[in-house]
């Protein structure tokens, strides 16, 4: 397989992480682009740029306001004016920072941090990946450093094999988080043509990460007992948290996607030393694989489409070897959506498809295969009362497909931006969220910035035809709080 194909498998495969695979090759080659539509009347859009194929994250230099994207095949891309248009300039590629899959991007003051993932052993291996640049004003290269690389362990030949993503700087800037995503769907034997037998999740997979800021030349391993007693390990059992972001209070949050099973989509509150349950339990859900006695069969179990990626590659299969659950462990449950959206459930006795509005049930925490991604909060309180300091939400899929309405009820909407009111349950030890859409119609919105009341959400674009073809950054207009308006007004004066 050629690099470029290589990419573009990983690409797809760490990106969508939909519950079916069909539907992601698929909506990733959408043809044209559609026009986002306010849900509100005070919320205005509007297109503010074309960008490279594959855009994967949209970040911001927090001293010079410089916007900056970058794309899965490497290139970092700093947008500049010229005769008044916004551009794209290319700054560095993989040659510079040498992470062909690169998938995680953040600023701390001048600091550019980069992660993701190198392919070894021929393909068949992976080893994560961070870097870190000075971005000194004037010097167009600046020195890299690496802050650390994995060893090597077995990528797989699956759209399950996650890799190394989310970047998040704590609030007193002397950490980074970094989360790594699982190698497997639901954790089943991913071996890669008899490279790695046997080999499922390890260290290396499937947890949260926390790196000291000036870290240098770290070597982690799949030591999960040194790993933890070095501090690095954070938080365990999150399949995979491609988002994370803090609140105004310093909590860390992450949005995870689950796999080919009904399972919903994760929001978790990240505290240290908790484990979230993965591959155990995925939106407050058993995985059936690790019972003994488990038979799939699409036909008596509404949970596995007969159409689902995994189950036609066989991934769903009696596997009595299947790790035991730890005893000595208490899994932290997801944020709790008490709707009016993305509440929608499989019911685990008739598996229908119920609405949480309807049944009073909460989920937890978004409806199955709707890939949360771009998760922010409000936290200057830039925003109108009923939006200030909330949290939001995109999601890359569901909803209506290539103009064919989707036929599961599970994936009657999305592409949204969500609006997350968050509410701290005190009995629990836990939060709930009241979900709201308030934009829709977005073509695989992968990420998103917020600047003052004004949001850039940025698209994967991919490919067309063949072809590649770039997606666009949109220009969102939220309803502004009053210190906002006026401090917009007494400017303008």
């Amino acid at each position: 397989m050629s690099n470029r194909s290589n990419i573009y498998r990983y690409g797809l495969a760490a990106l969508l992480l939909l519950g079916n695979a069909g539907h992601a090759f698929s909506q990733a080659k959408e043809t044209g682009t559609k026009t986002p539509v306010a849900l509100r009347n005070d919320i205005t859009i509007e297109e503010y740029m074309k960008v490279e194929p594959e855009a994967v994250r949209i970040i911001r230099h927090p001293l010079t306001g410089e916007i900056y994207y970058t794309t899965f095949f490497g290139d970092v891309i700093k947008i500049v004016e010229v005769d008044g248009k916004p551009e794209s300039k290319k700054i560095f590629s993989v040659e510079d920072h040498g992470i062909p899959r690169l998938q995680g991007a953040a600023f701390n003051g001048n600091t550019l941090f980069l992660a993701g993932n190198v392919s070894v052993n021929n393909n068949k291996g992976n080893k994560g990946r961070m870097v870190r640049y000075e971005m000194t004003p004037g010097v167009e290269k600046p020195e890299m450093t690496v802050v650390f690389n994995t060893v090597e362990y077995g990528a797989n030949k699956t759209t399950f094999d996650h890799g190394w993503n989310a970047l998040e700087i704590s609030p007193d800037k002397k950490f980074i988080y970094v989360n790594t995503g699982a190698r497997t769907d639901h954790g089943e034997v991913q071996d890669n043509g008899g490279e790695y037998p046997n080999a499922r999740d390890n260290a290396l997979t499937a947890n949260i990460f926390r790196i000291p800021i000036t870290s240098k030349d770290l070597v982690l391993t799949t030591d999960i007992s040194q790993m933890k007693k070095e501090g690095y390990l954070f938080a365990e059992g999150i399949r995979n948290a491609y988002d994370m972001a803090f609140d105004a209070k310093g909590n860390l949050f992450a949005v995870s996607n689950s796999g080919d099973y009904d399972h919903p989509e994760d929001m978790f509150w990240v505290r240290e030393g908790h484990h979230y349950g993965f591959p155990w339990v995925m939106g407050g859900i058993d995985n059936p694989q690790q019972f003994p006695d488990y038979q799939p069969d699409p036909e008596k179990d509404p949970f596995l489409s007969k159409f689902a990626f995994a189950w036609l590659m066989k991934y769903f299969h009696n596997d009595p070897d299947f790790p035991k659950r730890p005893e000595d462990v208490k899994f932290t449950p997801a944020v709790q959506n008490l709707g009016p959206d993305a509440n929608e459930y499989r019911d685990r006795k008739t598996g229908i498809v119920m609405d949480g509005d309807t049944t009073g049930v909460t989920v937890g925490t978004f409806n199955a295969h709707s890939s949360p991604l771009g998760l922010f909060f409000d936290n200057e309180k830039a925003l109108a009362k009923d939006l200030a300091g909330d949290g939001f939400v995109i999601r890359y899929t569901g909803g209506p497909r290539n103009g064919i309405a989707n036929p599961s009820a599970l994936r009657r909407q999305g592409k949204d931006l969500l609006h997350l009111e968050m509410i701290y349950d005190k009995p629990a030890d836990n939060y709930k969220i009241k979900t709201t859409r308030i934009v829709d119609n977005f073509t695989s919105p992968t990420d998103a910035l917020l600047v003052g009341n004004t949001l850039y959400v940025i698209e994967y674009g991919g490919k067309q035809g063949g072809n590649k073809a770039g997606g666009s950054i949109w220009k969102i207009t939220l309803p502004a709080s009053d210190k906002l308006t006026k401090k917009s007004k007494k400017k303008r004066s």
